[in-house]
């Protein structure tokens, strides 16, 4: 009897180990964020950023030179931007000059440097506390790689089957009308984007298997994730040609695959969708996806002097994705830069940056935006050189640029906004320390805040003990004549004292009732024109 009871009691002992195991890994499971979801992420065209050897490219020795303007690595300093990721557009080698044509996807561009200097890159930028993600092609080759060109020979090559291929054209176009059945050497084959660029054939295990290798590689060397360019195109079911299940299928695997490399390790995608397709990505398929829809609203927002636009979209956002989960920015490589759209505007750019750095998600920074760099489509146009003096060529190169320097760079560029407290790139970098210093501004959940004036704009940042209240009126004129309130929040009910974060001026108190709502609040008495306020409402318990 007495070893039975000591039987007993070993297994409840064991059964309560294991309850306190498993509740102590879920309350770490709720507390953790990933690396990603702290930061912000700056996006590099290598070739335009840094030029060290004279030759009219930039490379990454260029980039390694300028890494302290990004991140300087000490917490202490604010004149470097405080970015703490990299996004590297394509460096594998490729006959382009954007690289999105890969021939070979285990070395670097030799324009750029070799896989030595990578590993420097590698390390200077960890040193820092930057994570470095790369662009990585799956949807395509370039048509001169050697795999392709194997393919081409004849139905009895070995990589015949590691494209698409059709002995007769299946007639039909692409997504936006396009061609997409290419002929060549007596058959025809499946590119969606361009001839030369023939899609791979993921209904082949051993083009799995080979993606999944050239992951293992750079996962490997140190890279921290990737940006998967055009990922709903993987896998075409026909005259289907996007978001079909067997894509969705294979990025499970992928992810599987990646993840047990690198646990911590990112990829965000490109799905130039509706939020309602892109959330369908979130399946244990990617990290994040690219918010396009909130680029487009606060772009159209700030323009027309109306935030209606942005919260609707804003408010869709809410219920679609997880928290946070998802990378926001204004625009990228393949878009108008934002002050360009922004009619050279430097207070809507500073408004739109303020909105960018201040919202929920994992703010993403074209090169160049800091500055207010501008340009418009071909594409070449808006991925100029970096504005680095207003030496000739920008600082860029002491050669010849491989593209000419955009016109206005005299006055836009780092050295001259450097000298300027009041420049676009001092407003960037305050807003991003001031981000990195602050856990509600770059964590926990985003309120909406109603405002009685059509343009204000308002919204509470929380978690844990802090709360911050943002406020921006996007009107070209000045506002008094508005009040903010709101019926809940995880404020306690209280009376507290407000400091201002970002702005001018010396923010009322604010009294809290018990459901944590407001009413008829307003934090100054006039708002400037184009203007973002960031007020500090509580902070450990402060009142």
């Amino acid at each position: 009897m007495l070893r039975y009871q000591s039987f007993i009691l070993l297994v409840f002992v064991l059964i309560a180990t294991a309850l306190i195991t498993v509740t102590a890994a879920a309350v770490a499971d709720t507390s953790f964020h990933p690396w990603w979801e702290q930061g912000v992420c700056y996006e590099v065209f290598v070739r335009s950023f840094a030029d060290s050897n004279g030759d009219g490219i930039g490379d990454l020795q260029g980039l390694i030179n300028k890494l302290d303007y990004l991140n300087d690595g000490n917490p202490a300093t604010t004149t470097d931007l405080g970015v703490t990721c990299l996004w590297l557009m394509p460096i594998f080698s490729s006959p382009s000059y954007h690289g999105y044509d890969v021939t070979d996807y285990y070395q670097i561009n030799p324009d750029y440097g070799d896989l030595t200097t990578f590993k420097r890159l590698l390390q200077a930028a960890h040193a820092r506390g930057i994570h470095v993600i790369i662009d990585l092609v799956l949807n395509h080759t370039s048509d001169r790689h050697p795999w392709f060109i194997d393919s081409a020979t004849g139905p009895n090559s070995d990589k015949r089957n590691w494209y698409i291929w059709s002995n007769a054209d299946p007639g039909y176009a692409g997504p936006w009308g396009e061609k997409v059945w290419h002929w060549r050497n007596g058959a025809y084959y499946y590119g969606i984007f361009w001839s030369e660029m023939p899609d791979l054939n993921y209904r082949n295990p051993a083009v799995t298997a080979q993606m999944e290798n050239v992951a293992r590689f750079w996962l490997n060397m140190g890279v921290d994730g990737f940006r998967l360019d055009a990922v709903k195109h993987l896998i075409e079911d026909g005259p289907v040609q996007e978001n079909t299940p067997e894509t969705h299928a294979w990025l499970q695997g992928f992810h599987r695959f990646y993840k047990t490399i690198a646990p911590d390790s990112l990829t965000v995608g490109e799905i130039w969708d509706t939020p309602q397709v892109i959330s369908t990505y979130y399946d244990g398929q990617l990290d994040m996806c690219f918010a396009f829809n909130i680029a487009h609203a606060t772009i159209a927002s700030v323009n027309a002097g109306d935030p209606s636009a942005l919260e609707s979209v804003r408010a869709e956002i809410a219920c679609l994705y997880p928290s946070g989960r998802y990378a926001t920015f204004l625009t990228n490589h393949d878009q108008p830069r934002t002050m360009t759209q922004l009619d050279g505007n430097a207070d809507k750019a500073k408004l739109a940056a303020t909105i960018l750095l201040t919202s929920t998600g994992v703010p993403f920074i074209y090169y160049g935006e800091e500055i207010g760099m501008t340009g418009a489509k071909p594409d070449e146009c808006i991925r100029t050189p970096m504005q680095w003096t207003a030496a000739p060529h920008a600082g860029f190169t002491s050669g010849r640029p491989w593209e000419s320097v955009n016109p206005g760079y005299q006055l836009r560029n780092v050295r001259t906004e450097h000298a300027d407290p009041d420049s676009v790139l001092n407003h960037y970098r305050r807003l991003i320390h001031l981000r990195d210093d602050h856990p509600a501004l770059h964590g926990g959940v985003q309120k909406p805040v109603r405002s009685t004036a059509p343009a204000v704009y308002a919204y509470l940042r929380h978690v844990g003990l802090e709360d911050i209240l943002v406020v921006a009126n996007f009107s070209g004129s000045a506002v008094s004549d508005y009040r903010l309130s709101t019926t809940g929040s995880p404020i306690p009910p209280g009376s507290y004292f407000t400091r201002m974060l970002l702005g001018t001026g010396t923010p009322a108190s604010i009294i809290v009732d018990g459901h944590g709502g407001f009413s008829d609040y307003q934090p100054l008495p006039t708002l400037a024109p184009r203007t973002g306020y960031v007020i500090l409402v509580r902070s450990q318990g402060e009142r």
